[in-house]
């Protein structure tokens, strides 16, 4: 699949710069054929002058070919043919392609689950070819399968013979037979029962016979009570929910009690905006700025004695005959960390490189990272002050991703120009929760973050667990409301065009005109309740499916969400979503709270990632590491950094909050309740590191003596929550006009 995206693109890159060329010459050639005709309209020429004289004066402007050309497109408007193009340079690069992709597809085995496929038999024949005594240059055009072939492409398949018949291509025919069939793995229309990107859906779930079996056990198992309901039931109290969410939310606007949505007629056509409240968290709060510096390595021995996280890594061979060395690990998680690698972590400080390099290949592996990012998170869970940062009295999580570059070019590693501009880069998507990144992804530039909220949330090794989830838009696909619905967690997305969505994303059990037309939203069309009733069944074995973790999750939800992979389960499950995002989508342009809640979730994730971003700070920001196992360490090891900070600044907060309540300064106490943990300017990142000379401890006490010495001030003091107007009213800008 690479191999045929790689021609894909070479081939249409080199298109669309020779359509630039072409229009770009074209320009040039129009002005030169402008002079032509000046020709025929002045006394510059004379009435004697034989034409073949005129066409040299004309010739020597703008040579024949050229001023053809120029005719031809002054005659018809027709432009240059970008297609032709990108199959001239298939052309160009056919014995390459076919040394590299023929091979493959012999070794490849392909199923159309949906009954015949000429594709298939093409690809079939082409198989026949590569293992039989003729190769497939020798074949006979007439004996090739050719119904597969677009009616749009065959103009660029065949050429005419002298003798006015058509010839095939066959170099073009077996590249276009390569571009379809990855069209058609890709939309499930052919499967690969070998792999586990390209196998049927039906291989993914629970088979059929077991489901069918036991299936009440499995959904009592399973523990999701929605699955226990009776769908018919079910479907009436979404009903009653929605109709009710679709009732409130025009009532209110209609009586003018939703100030933030502001309307404007233009003769029969109404317009609005949404007006959102501001942010209220900031980073690096001012009280930092009082506080003693410390050094990572402080910081991680404070942190250590706080919960004993250096335990968790144990040696690849076993504890018994081995003893831990906590400063040359302290020495490896910084190196890894921070990016600045083991070899320059060897040069900037008093434990040689080898030494690093040994303990690193023995103790630092993803399951003992994790192991002591766990341990690290449930002690800050288990602090009074964790609970103060809940939002609304909620667990409000959100998840996004972090583009970074990679200086050397890996697997995972890919394209994106909007990010990486020539380079590569891979994206880190981490779950935050109250601040702290309790669960994290490395994901290729490539891949979709929505299909990774599942798995995020999920898989959450944790004791803390949220009950509502907050994405962007590029966390949203078109199963993710059902889904996280079904496991207990309420999805809340910020979408870049909350209009647009409104518009086009609502859906109701009534059809659009029993809404009225003074209505200002309106569902786009009615649910098929009918498909999702008749769907259950199938709806049910998908959710156990992933309840059970039997198989990979992101490739399940990547394909359920996928457009082209379309069956009636598909579309039931769709139309399942579609009740859950339209209540939401309802109340979120009618609730300033709930926007403000979302807003300030998405918030503490882009104050993690910039913690995260000063932290990776080596190397100039670019990932040094050579391969997708070490990018992993390195995205784990800085997690367990930014944790280890995190324990370290609330353990500061907690220990001053404790003491300002116990002398009965109860406003002091709630005012530090609201200072944010993410901050670093007290720590020192950079420098030369000593990790045996005497360490001072860390200055706990000094920085709590710091903090309970600060004084507030006006812009301490963030607007009251419950008043909704002052919020709106406030507000500078609208953070959902842009992405």
């Amino acid at each position: 699949m690479r191999e045929v995206k790689a021609f894909h693109d070479d081939a249409k890159a080199n298109a669309q710069e020779r359509v630039v060329a072409y229009r770009l010459q074209r320009s040039r050639d129009m002005a030169q054929a402008g002079r032509i005709l000046l020709l025929f309209t002045t006394n510059a020429v004379a009435a004697t002058t034989p034409f073949v004289h005129v066409q040299a004066q004309a010739f020597a402007m703008l040579d024949r070919d050229r001023l053809d050309h120029i005719a031809h497109y002054i005659a018809t408007g027709a432009d240059c043919d970008e297609t032709a193009f990108f199959w001239e340079r298939i052309d160009a690069r056919a014995t390459t392609i076919k040394r590299r992709l023929r091979r493959l597809l012999a070794g490849i085995t392909l199923v159309a689950p949906y009954g015949h496929s000429p594709l298939l038999d093409a690809v079939h024949h082409m198989q026949r070819l590569g293992t039989g005594d003729r190769s497939f240059t020798k074949a006979h055009a007439k004996t090739l399968p050719t119904r597969w072939i677009p009616v749009r492409l065959k103009r660029y398949l065949y050429t005419q013979t002298p003798t006015d018949t058509a010839r095939l291509l066959l170099d073009r025919y077996e590249a276009l037979l390569y571009l379809q069939l990855r069209a058609a793995l890709e939309a499930g229309e052919l499967v690969c029962p070998d792999s586990i990107r390209f196998r049927s859906l039906e291989d993914d779930l629970i088979p059929l016979a077991e489901w069918q079996a036991t299936k009440a056990t499995l959904i009592t198992e399973a523990n999701l009570p929605t699955l226990r309901l009776p769908i018919r039931e079910h479907l009436t109290d979404l009903e009653q929910e929605l109709e009710a969410q679709f009732a409130r939310v025009n009532g209110r606007i209609a009586a003018g009690e939703n100030p933030a949505i502001q309307i404007t007629q233009h003769g029969t056509i109404r317009t609005w905006t949404l007006t959102t409240p501001p942010p209220r968290e900031q980073p690096n709060h001012r009280i930092y700025e009082r506080l003693p510096q410390a050094s990572l390595i402080q910081v991680l021995a404070a942190v250590h004695t706080a919960c004993g996280f250096m335990h968790d890594f144990d040696h690849m061979l076993g504890r018994a005959h081995h003893q831990r060395d906590d400063r040359v690990l302290m020495a490896c998680l910084i190196a890894w960390g921070t990016n600045v690698g083991l070899h320059r972590m060897g040069e900037m400080s008093d434990i040689p490189p080898s030494t690093l390099v040994r303990a690193s290949g023995n103790y630092l592996r993803l399951e003992t990272l994790q192991a002591a990012s766990t341990r690290i998170i449930n002690t800050l869970a288990a602090m009074p002050l964790f609970r103060a940062y809940d939002i609304d009295g909620q667990r409000h999580s959100s998840s996004d991703g972090q583009k970074f570059t990679a200086a050397i070019d890996t697997l995972k590693a890919q394209h994106s120009p909007r990010y990486f501009g020539m380079g590569k880069g891979v994206v880190a998507d981490t779950l935050v929760l109250n601040h702290v990144p309790v669960n994290t992804l490395l994901i290729s530039a490539h891949d979709p973050e929505s299909d990774d909220v599942f798995d995020l949330l999920y898989n959450n090794p944790t004791t803390v667990q949220s009950t509502i989830h907050s994405t962007d838009t590029h966390g949203t696909n078109r199963v993710n409301f059902a889904i996280l619905s079904m496991f207990g967690h309420r999805f809340a997305p910020r979408y870049a065009n909350v209009q647009e969505r409104m518009r086009t994303s609502v859906y109701g059990f009534q059809s659009p005109a029993a809404y009225g037309d003074d209505a200002l939203f309106r569902p786009v069309r009615k649910l098929n309740a009918d498909l999702i009733i008749s769907e259950w069944d199938a709806i049910q074995r998908i959710m156990v499916s992933l309840s059970r973790k039997t198989i990979s999750q992101r490739l399940l939800i990547a394909k359920l969400s996928a457009s082209k992979r379309r069956n009636r389960t598909l579309q039931a499950l769709w139309e399942y979503d579609h009740i859950f995002r339209s209540c939401y989508l309802l109340e979120f342009v009618d609730s300033p709270r709930l926007r403000q809640n979302v807003q300030q979730a998405l918030n503490r994730g882009e104050q993690y990632h910039h913690l995260r971003r000063a932290l990776t700070a080596g190397n100039t920001g670019k990932l040094r590491y050579v391969t997708d196992e070490e990018q992993a360490l390195w995205n784990e090891a800085c997690r367990l950094l930014v944790n280890a900070i995190l324990l370290y600044n609330m353990q500061i907060l907690q220990q001053a909050i404790d003491t300002k309540t116990a002398i009965g300064m109860l406003a002091d106490s709630a005012f530090l309740r609201t200072v944010s943990p993410v901050a670093w300017h007290h720590i020192n990142f950079g420098g030369r590191l000593t990790f045996f000379a005497d360490l001072h401890p860390a200055p706990i006490l000094a920085s709590v003596a710091a903090v309970l010495a600060y004084r507030q001030s006006a812009a301490d003091h963030p607007p009251d929550p419950e008043d909704e107007h002052a919020m709106i009213e406030d507000s500078l800008d609208d953070p959902f006009a842009e992405e």
